[in-house]
């Protein structure tokens, strides 16, 4: 009789992925805070953001800002 393997069978083995980086959990929670040192525009020094390469920046921008 074979083992019973749960999940789906189609989901990659995570040992022998190497397309991604898959971080290990903070060890403590962390706590982020927007500031007046904030920049207005949310695409100024925003690690996430990449110029033309990101497709809708309208909804990045819904997103990172405050209405």
């Amino acid at each position: 009789m074979e083992p019973r393997k749960p999940g789906n069978e189609k989901m990659p083995d995570f040992d022998i992925l190497n397309d991604r980086m898959i971080a290990k959990p903070t060890s403590q929670p962390f706590l982020v805070i927007k500031t007046n040192l904030d920049p207005k525009d949310s695409t100024v020094d925003n690690p996430y953001y990449h110029g033309k390469e990101t497709n809708d920046q309208e909804e990045f921008r819904d997103y990172f800002e405050e209405k």
